[in-house]
Protein backbone atom coordinates (compact mmCIF):
# COMPACT_ATOMS: atom_id res chain seq x y z
CA UNK A 1 0.00 0.00 0.00
CA UNK A 2 1.25 3.55 -1.41
CA UNK A 3 1.13 5.85 2.20
CA UNK A 4 -0.51 8.50 0.45
CA UNK A 5 -3.41 6.03 -0.87
CA UNK A 6 -3.75 4.84 2.56
CA UNK A 7 -3.70 8.70 4.12
CA UNK A 8 -6.62 9.48 0.92
CA UNK A 9 -9.26 6.70 1.84
CA UNK A 10 -9.04 7.09 5.19
CA UNK A 11 -11.49 9.40 7.18
CA UNK A 12 -9.72 12.65 9.35
CA UNK A 13 -8.61 11.19 12.56
CA UNK A 14 -8.31 12.39 16.26
CA UNK A 15 -4.73 11.34 15.47
CA UNK A 16 -4.17 13.53 12.74
CA UNK A 17 -5.94 16.65 14.48
CA UNK A 18 -3.79 16.45 17.69
CA UNK A 19 -0.85 16.50 15.24
CA UNK A 20 -2.13 19.86 13.77
CA UNK A 21 -3.07 21.04 17.03
CA UNK A 22 0.77 20.82 18.49
CA UNK A 23 1.55 22.17 14.92
CA UNK A 24 -0.82 24.87 15.14
CA UNK A 25 0.56 26.15 18.50
CA UNK A 26 4.11 25.87 17.31
CA UNK A 27 3.07 28.37 14.26
CA UNK A 28 1.35 30.61 17.02
CA UNK A 29 4.38 30.65 19.37
CA UNK A 30 7.30 31.06 16.75
CA UNK A 31 4.73 33.84 15.14
CA UNK A 32 4.11 35.43 19.00
CA UNK A 33 7.58 35.32 19.54
CA UNK A 34 9.10 36.30 16.25
CA UNK A 35 6.70 40.00 16.10
CA UNK A 36 6.96 40.34 20.01
CA UNK A 37 10.15 42.80 19.80
CA UNK A 38 8.66 45.15 17.51
CA UNK A 39 5.98 45.61 20.45
CA UNK A 40 8.18 46.33 23.11
CA UNK A 41 10.63 48.44 20.90
CA UNK A 42 8.54 52.12 21.94
CA UNK A 43 9.59 51.14 25.32
CA UNK A 44 13.01 50.15 25.73
CA UNK A 45 13.59 53.49 23.35
CA UNK A 46 11.62 54.98 26.40
CA UNK A 47 13.43 53.20 29.30
CA UNK A 48 17.25 53.12 27.88
CA UNK A 49 17.06 56.14 26.53
CA UNK A 50 18.00 54.42 22.73
CA UNK A 51 17.62 55.77 19.62
CA UNK A 52 15.55 54.74 16.35
CA UNK A 53 19.40 53.84 15.06
CA UNK A 54 19.68 51.72 18.00
CA UNK A 55 16.64 49.56 17.46
CA UNK A 56 17.79 48.69 13.87
CA UNK A 57 19.99 46.12 15.29
CA UNK A 58 18.17 44.41 17.63
CA UNK A 59 15.25 44.31 15.70
CA UNK A 60 16.96 42.68 13.34
CA UNK A 61 18.79 40.02 15.54
CA UNK A 62 16.30 37.66 15.84
CA UNK A 63 15.47 37.55 12.49
CA UNK A 64 19.39 36.77 11.32
CA UNK A 65 19.15 34.00 13.59
CA UNK A 66 15.65 32.68 12.10
CA UNK A 67 17.28 33.05 8.97
CA UNK A 68 21.01 31.25 9.87
CA UNK A 69 18.53 28.53 11.80
CA UNK A 70 16.19 28.06 8.88
CA UNK A 71 19.25 27.46 6.52
CA UNK A 72 21.64 25.64 8.59
CA UNK A 73 19.41 23.87 11.26
CA UNK A 74 15.95 22.86 9.23
CA UNK A 75 17.74 20.26 6.55
CA UNK A 76 19.02 18.28 9.37
CA UNK A 77 15.44 17.01 9.78
CA UNK A 78 15.26 15.46 6.47
CA UNK A 79 18.80 13.44 8.57
CA UNK A 80 17.80 12.61 12.00
CA UNK A 81 14.09 13.21 11.38
CA UNK A 82 11.26 15.85 12.09
CA UNK A 83 10.58 15.55 15.19
CA UNK A 84 14.16 15.75 16.82
CA UNK A 85 14.23 19.30 15.17
CA UNK A 86 11.36 19.97 16.27
CA UNK A 87 11.83 19.51 19.37
CA UNK A 88 15.28 21.24 19.64
CA UNK A 89 14.27 24.68 18.00
CA UNK A 90 11.01 24.87 20.17
CA UNK A 91 13.53 24.39 23.12
CA UNK A 92 15.79 26.69 21.24
CA UNK A 93 13.57 29.82 20.86
CA UNK A 94 11.28 29.14 24.85
CA UNK A 95 14.25 29.25 26.53
CA UNK A 96 16.09 32.48 24.76
CA UNK A 97 12.91 34.50 24.93
CA UNK A 98 12.60 33.70 28.48
CA UNK A 99 16.26 34.50 29.15
CA UNK A 100 15.70 37.89 26.90
CA UNK A 101 13.06 39.21 29.21
CA UNK A 102 16.37 39.51 32.18
CA UNK A 103 18.17 41.77 29.68
CA UNK A 104 19.86 44.84 31.20
CA UNK A 105 20.88 46.56 27.93
CA UNK A 106 20.79 46.64 24.05
CA UNK A 107 23.70 44.06 24.10
CA UNK A 108 22.24 41.52 25.77
CA UNK A 109 19.13 41.68 24.55
CA UNK A 110 20.74 41.41 20.88
CA UNK A 111 22.53 38.63 21.65
CA UNK A 112 19.52 36.12 23.40
CA UNK A 113 17.16 37.49 20.43
CA UNK A 114 19.85 36.07 18.16
CA UNK A 115 20.12 32.85 19.97
CA UNK A 116 16.06 32.57 20.02
CA UNK A 117 15.78 33.45 16.32
CA UNK A 118 18.02 30.13 15.87
CA UNK A 119 14.76 27.90 17.20
CA UNK A 120 12.46 30.57 15.52
CA UNK A 121 13.93 29.46 12.01
CA UNK A 122 14.14 25.78 12.25
CA UNK A 123 10.40 25.18 14.00
CA UNK A 124 8.15 26.76 11.00
CA UNK A 125 9.50 24.69 8.15
CA UNK A 126 9.87 21.34 10.32
CA UNK A 127 6.09 21.75 11.46
CA UNK A 128 4.65 22.63 8.24
CA UNK A 129 6.85 19.05 6.48
CA UNK A 130 5.49 16.98 9.16
CA UNK A 131 2.13 18.11 8.94
CA UNK A 132 1.88 18.14 5.06
CA UNK A 133 2.80 14.51 5.33
CA UNK A 134 -0.26 13.21 7.67
CA UNK A 135 -2.31 14.85 5.23
CA UNK A 136 -4.15 13.24 2.32
CA UNK A 137 -3.50 14.68 -1.00
CA UNK A 138 -7.17 16.48 -1.91
CA UNK A 139 -7.10 18.62 1.40
CA UNK A 140 -3.39 19.21 1.84
CA UNK A 141 -2.77 22.51 0.92
CA UNK A 142 -6.42 23.61 2.70
CA UNK A 143 -4.93 21.84 6.21
CA UNK A 144 -1.21 23.18 5.97
CA UNK A 145 -2.61 26.73 5.24
CA UNK A 146 -5.13 26.19 8.47
CA UNK A 147 -2.10 25.35 10.41
CA UNK A 148 -0.07 27.89 9.23
CA UNK A 149 -2.37 30.46 9.73
CA UNK A 150 -0.93 29.87 13.49
CA UNK A 151 1.52 32.20 12.46
CA UNK A 152 -0.01 35.76 12.17
CA UNK A 153 -2.55 35.01 14.65
CA UNK A 154 0.10 34.51 17.16
CA UNK A 155 2.17 37.68 15.86
CA UNK A 156 -1.83 39.68 16.24
CA UNK A 157 -2.34 37.61 19.87
CA UNK A 158 0.73 39.55 20.94
CA UNK A 159 0.19 42.78 19.81
CA UNK A 160 -3.02 42.55 21.35
CA UNK A 161 -1.29 41.28 24.86
CA UNK A 162 1.05 44.04 24.45
CA UNK A 163 -1.75 46.97 24.51
CA UNK A 164 -2.72 46.01 27.68
CA UNK A 165 0.41 43.99 29.59
CA UNK A 166 2.87 46.09 29.33
CA UNK A 167 1.10 48.94 30.46
CA UNK A 168 0.87 46.89 33.62
CA UNK A 169 3.71 44.62 34.35
CA UNK A 170 6.54 46.00 32.11
CA UNK A 171 7.91 44.84 28.79
CA UNK A 172 9.60 42.02 30.07
CA UNK A 173 6.72 40.59 31.10
CA UNK A 174 5.73 39.97 27.32
CA UNK A 175 9.01 37.85 26.72
CA UNK A 176 8.84 35.97 29.68
CA UNK A 177 4.79 35.17 28.42
CA UNK A 178 6.47 34.78 25.03
CA UNK A 179 9.16 31.60 26.60
CA UNK A 180 7.34 29.78 29.30
CA UNK A 181 3.85 28.87 27.42
CA UNK A 182 6.04 27.28 23.90
CA UNK A 183 8.41 25.48 26.75
CA UNK A 184 5.28 23.91 28.06
CA UNK A 185 4.37 23.05 24.32
CA UNK A 186 7.58 21.23 23.67
CA UNK A 187 7.39 18.91 26.82
CA UNK A 188 3.83 17.83 25.42
CA UNK A 189 5.12 17.51 21.73
CA UNK A 190 8.10 15.25 23.38
CA UNK A 191 5.09 12.79 24.77
CA UNK A 192 2.68 12.70 21.97
CA UNK A 193 4.03 13.93 19.13
CA UNK A 194 4.94 10.88 16.53
CA UNK A 195 7.82 11.38 13.84
CA UNK A 196 6.50 11.61 10.27
CA UNK A 197 5.39 8.09 8.87
CA UNK A 198 7.25 8.86 5.73
CA UNK A 199 10.45 9.65 6.81
CA UNK A 200 10.56 6.70 8.81
CA UNK A 201 9.70 4.61 5.82
CA UNK A 202 12.90 6.80 3.90
CA UNK A 203 14.63 5.38 6.43
CA UNK A 204 14.01 1.52 7.11
CA UNK A 205 10.25 0.11 5.01
CA UNK A 206 10.37 -2.66 7.79
CA UNK A 207 10.35 -0.22 11.05
CA UNK A 208 7.52 -1.81 12.99
CA UNK A 209 6.69 2.14 14.10
CA UNK A 210 5.30 2.77 10.88
CA UNK A 211 2.12 0.59 11.20
CA UNK A 212 1.92 1.69 14.87
CA UNK A 213 1.57 5.51 13.83
CA UNK A 214 -0.64 4.96 10.95
CA UNK A 215 -2.66 2.57 13.03
CA UNK A 216 -3.61 5.38 15.34
CA UNK A 217 -5.00 6.91 11.88
CA UNK A 218 -6.85 3.50 10.63
CA UNK A 219 -7.01 -0.14 12.14
CA UNK A 220 -6.34 -1.09 8.69
CA UNK A 221 -3.00 -0.14 8.57
CA UNK A 222 -1.51 -3.14 10.10
CA UNK A 223 -2.70 -5.33 7.57
CA UNK A 224 -0.48 -3.64 4.88
CA UNK A 225 3.32 -3.50 3.94
CA UNK A 226 3.74 0.47 3.27
CA UNK A 227 5.78 1.71 0.72
CA UNK A 228 6.39 5.89 -0.95
CA UNK A 229 4.55 6.56 -4.19
CA UNK A 230 7.62 7.98 -5.50
CA UNK A 231 11.30 6.71 -6.26
CA UNK A 232 13.08 8.54 -3.03
CA UNK A 233 15.70 7.26 -0.62
CA UNK A 234 17.63 8.07 1.94
CA UNK A 235 19.98 11.15 1.19
CA UNK A 236 22.54 12.98 2.64
CA UNK A 237 21.89 16.89 3.58
CA UNK A 238 24.44 17.72 0.50
CA UNK A 239 22.59 15.38 -1.66
CA UNK A 240 18.91 17.30 -0.67
CA UNK A 241 20.25 20.50 -1.58
CA UNK A 242 21.55 19.28 -4.96
CA UNK A 243 18.08 17.89 -5.55
CA UNK A 244 16.67 21.13 -4.54
CA UNK A 245 19.18 23.31 -6.88
CA UNK A 246 18.97 20.53 -10.08
CA UNK A 247 17.92 21.51 -13.24
CA UNK A 248 14.10 19.99 -12.37
CA UNK A 249 13.66 22.77 -9.45
CA UNK A 250 16.17 25.29 -9.68
CA UNK A 251 14.11 27.75 -11.54
CA UNK A 252 11.09 27.15 -8.65
CA UNK A 253 13.60 27.29 -5.96
CA UNK A 254 14.88 30.99 -6.66
CA UNK A 255 11.35 31.95 -7.56
CA UNK A 256 10.11 30.68 -4.06
CA UNK A 257 13.13 32.31 -2.61
CA UNK A 258 12.29 35.35 -3.74
CA UNK A 259 8.84 35.38 -3.65
CA UNK A 260 9.39 34.83 0.33
CA UNK A 261 12.60 37.01 0.78
CA UNK A 262 10.20 40.09 -0.34
CA UNK A 263 7.10 39.10 1.62
CA UNK A 264 8.42 39.46 4.37
CA UNK A 265 10.22 42.48 3.98
CA UNK A 266 6.51 44.11 4.02
CA UNK A 267 5.24 41.72 7.06
CA UNK A 268 8.49 42.84 9.33
CA UNK A 269 8.96 46.27 7.85
CA UNK A 270 5.22 46.83 9.16
CA UNK A 271 5.13 45.00 12.53
CA UNK A 272 8.40 45.80 13.94
CA UNK A 273 7.79 49.58 13.36
CA UNK A 274 4.26 50.23 13.00
CA UNK A 275 4.25 50.97 17.32
CA UNK A 276 7.18 52.99 16.59
CA UNK A 277 5.99 55.05 13.79
CA UNK A 278 2.88 55.27 15.15
CA UNK A 279 3.92 57.26 18.66
CA UNK A 280 6.30 59.86 16.42
CA UNK A 281 2.97 60.84 14.33
CA UNK A 282 1.61 61.60 17.58
CA UNK A 283 -1.50 58.82 17.42
CA UNK A 284 -2.55 57.07 20.68
CA UNK A 285 0.49 55.38 21.70
CA UNK A 286 -1.68 51.87 22.33
CA UNK A 287 -2.88 51.35 18.98
CA UNK A 288 0.45 50.83 17.69
CA UNK A 289 0.71 47.11 18.41
CA UNK A 290 -2.80 46.60 18.44
CA UNK A 291 -2.85 47.66 14.40
CA UNK A 292 0.24 45.66 13.54
CA UNK A 293 -1.48 43.04 15.16
CA UNK A 294 -4.79 43.74 13.01
CA UNK A 295 -2.27 43.52 10.29
CA UNK A 296 -0.70 40.11 11.24
CA UNK A 297 -4.18 38.87 11.79
CA UNK A 298 -5.17 39.00 8.40
CA UNK A 299 -2.90 35.89 7.81
CA UNK A 300 -6.57 33.85 8.56
CA UNK A 301 -7.49 34.12 4.82
CA UNK A 302 -4.59 31.56 4.39
CA UNK A 303 -7.59 29.48 5.28
CA UNK A 304 -9.57 30.27 2.05
CA UNK A 305 -6.52 30.38 -0.34
CA UNK A 306 -5.53 26.74 0.93
CA UNK A 307 -9.19 25.28 0.25
CA UNK A 308 -8.05 27.29 -3.54
CA UNK A 309 -5.07 26.30 -3.92
CA UNK A 310 -6.57 22.30 -3.33
CA UNK A 311 -9.13 23.25 -6.79
CA UNK A 312 -7.20 25.39 -8.82
CA UNK A 313 -3.16 26.33 -9.82
CA UNK A 314 -1.49 27.53 -6.49
CA UNK A 315 1.03 29.50 -8.21
CA UNK A 316 -1.69 31.67 -10.01
CA UNK A 317 -4.22 32.10 -6.31
CA UNK A 318 -0.82 33.42 -5.00
CA UNK A 319 -0.12 36.04 -7.56
CA UNK A 320 -3.88 37.62 -7.69
CA UNK A 321 -3.01 37.65 -3.76
CA UNK A 322 0.04 39.52 -4.50
CA UNK A 323 -1.18 41.93 -6.89
CA UNK A 324 -3.46 43.26 -4.75
CA UNK A 325 -1.44 43.21 -1.89
CA UNK A 326 0.70 45.86 -3.97
CA UNK A 327 -2.70 48.00 -4.31
CA UNK A 328 -3.50 47.99 -1.17
CA UNK A 329 -0.07 48.44 0.87
CA UNK A 330 0.73 51.61 -1.73
CA UNK A 331 -3.02 53.28 -0.59
CA UNK A 332 -2.13 53.08 3.22
CA UNK A 333 0.25 56.00 3.12
CA UNK A 334 -2.19 58.41 1.56
CA UNK A 335 -5.11 56.96 3.62
CA UNK A 336 -3.09 58.27 6.63
CA UNK A 337 -4.58 61.80 5.52
CA UNK A 338 -7.60 60.51 4.95
CA UNK A 339 -9.29 59.03 7.80
CA UNK A 340 -8.20 56.81 10.29
CA UNK A 341 -10.73 54.36 9.09
CA UNK A 342 -9.32 54.55 5.68
CA UNK A 343 -6.56 53.68 7.03
CA UNK A 344 -7.51 50.60 9.37
CA UNK A 345 -9.74 49.06 6.52
CA UNK A 346 -6.46 49.80 4.35
CA UNK A 347 -4.20 47.84 6.64
CA UNK A 348 -6.40 45.22 7.54
CA UNK A 349 -7.25 44.96 3.70
CA UNK A 350 -3.23 44.66 3.36
CA UNK A 351 -2.66 42.30 5.99
CA UNK A 352 -4.97 39.71 4.50
CA UNK A 353 -3.45 39.69 1.00
CA UNK A 354 -0.22 39.33 2.12
CA UNK A 355 -0.57 37.05 5.26
CA UNK A 356 -2.46 35.02 3.04
CA UNK A 357 -0.14 34.80 0.06
CA UNK A 358 2.58 34.56 2.38
CA UNK A 359 1.30 31.97 4.50
CA UNK A 360 0.48 29.72 1.45
CA UNK A 361 3.96 29.79 0.00
CA UNK A 362 5.63 27.30 2.63
CA UNK A 363 2.70 24.63 1.47
CA UNK A 364 3.36 25.33 -2.02
CA UNK A 365 7.02 24.33 -1.54
CA UNK A 366 6.17 21.30 0.16
CA UNK A 367 4.14 19.83 -2.56
CA UNK A 368 6.63 21.56 -5.05
CA UNK A 369 9.97 19.11 -3.47
CA UNK A 370 10.34 15.58 -3.61
CA UNK A 371 9.98 13.47 0.22
CA UNK A 372 13.75 13.46 0.36
CA UNK A 373 14.59 16.98 0.06
CA UNK A 374 10.78 18.72 1.10
CA UNK A 375 12.48 19.56 4.50
CA UNK A 376 15.76 21.26 2.81
CA UNK A 377 13.53 22.75 0.49
CA UNK A 378 11.25 24.36 2.56
CA UNK A 379 13.77 25.40 5.29
CA UNK A 380 16.28 26.97 2.58
CA UNK A 381 13.15 28.88 1.26
CA UNK A 382 12.33 29.74 4.65
CA UNK A 383 16.05 30.99 5.80
CA UNK A 384 16.73 33.21 2.92
CA UNK A 385 13.12 34.48 3.38
CA UNK A 386 14.18 35.59 6.70
CA UNK A 387 16.60 37.73 5.64
CA UNK A 388 14.27 39.29 3.66
CA UNK A 389 12.55 40.01 7.22
CA UNK A 390 15.88 41.74 8.46
CA UNK A 391 16.19 44.02 5.04
CA UNK A 392 12.11 45.08 5.66
CA UNK A 393 13.27 46.37 9.14
CA UNK A 394 16.07 47.75 7.84
CA UNK A 395 15.20 49.48 5.36
CA UNK A 396 12.01 50.48 7.34
CA UNK A 397 14.10 51.68 9.97
CA UNK A 398 16.09 53.88 7.74
CA UNK A 399 13.33 55.22 6.16
CA UNK A 400 11.86 56.42 9.59
CA UNK A 401 14.61 57.62 10.19
CA UNK A 402 15.15 60.03 7.99
CA UNK A 403 11.89 61.05 8.55
CA UNK A 404 10.39 60.56 5.29
CA UNK A 405 6.40 60.82 4.29
CA UNK A 406 4.25 58.22 5.51
CA UNK A 407 3.08 57.68 1.39
CA UNK A 408 6.81 57.37 0.24
CA UNK A 409 7.42 54.69 2.91
CA UNK A 410 4.47 52.42 1.59
CA UNK A 411 4.60 53.17 -1.86
CA UNK A 412 8.42 51.58 -1.20
CA UNK A 413 7.06 48.71 0.68
CA UNK A 414 4.15 47.99 -2.45
CA UNK A 415 7.68 47.18 -4.44
CA UNK A 416 8.27 43.62 -2.93
CA UNK A 417 4.53 42.70 -3.32
CA UNK A 418 5.07 43.62 -7.39
CA UNK A 419 8.03 41.33 -7.28
CA UNK A 420 6.16 38.22 -5.79
CA UNK A 421 3.58 38.30 -8.81
CA UNK A 422 6.12 38.08 -10.80
CA UNK A 423 8.10 35.47 -9.01
CA UNK A 424 4.67 33.34 -9.34
CA UNK A 425 4.12 33.74 -13.07
CA UNK A 426 7.88 32.92 -13.55
CA UNK A 427 7.29 29.45 -11.33
CA UNK A 428 4.14 28.51 -13.16
CA UNK A 429 6.02 28.88 -16.56
CA UNK A 430 9.25 26.97 -15.17
CA UNK A 431 7.04 24.14 -14.09
CA UNK A 432 4.77 23.94 -17.16
CA UNK A 433 7.84 23.88 -19.59
CA UNK A 434 9.42 21.02 -17.08
CA UNK A 435 6.48 19.14 -17.38
CA UNK A 436 5.93 19.29 -20.98
CA UNK A 437 9.38 17.90 -21.70
CA UNK A 438 8.52 15.19 -19.50
CA UNK A 439 5.87 14.26 -21.34
CA UNK A 440 7.43 14.63 -24.89
CA UNK A 441 10.23 12.29 -23.62
CA UNK A 442 7.29 9.48 -22.34
CA UNK A 443 5.56 9.92 -25.72
CA UNK A 444 8.72 9.34 -27.41
CA UNK A 445 9.95 6.17 -25.21
CA UNK A 446 6.78 4.77 -25.86
CA UNK A 447 6.51 4.98 -29.60
CA UNK A 448 10.18 3.63 -29.43
CA UNK A 449 8.63 0.69 -27.85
Amino acid sequence: MRIQTFLDQQKWSGFQTLIFVMMFLVAFFDGMDTAVIGYIAPDLIREWGSSKADMIPMLSAALIGAAIGAIVLGPLADKFGRKVLLLVSAFIFSVGCMLSSCAENLTQLEILRFITGLGLGAALPNAVTLLSEYCPAHKRAFIVNTMYCGFPIGAATGGFFAAYLIPHAGWESMLLISGILPFVLSLCMLFLLPESARYLLLKNANDPCIQSILGKISSSARQYQFQLEDNSSTVSVLQSMKTVFSAKYAVGTLSLWICFFSGLMIFYGIVNWMPVLFKEAGMPAHLGPIVSGLFALGGIGAMLNGWLMDRFNGNYVIAVCTFFTALCVGLIGPAVHWSLTAFMILMIGAGTLQNTAQSSLPVLAAKFYPTEARTTGVSWMCGIGRFGAVAGTMCMGYMANNNMAWTQIFMVLAIPAVVMTLCMLIKNIAENSTHGSHDKNLATDLAEE
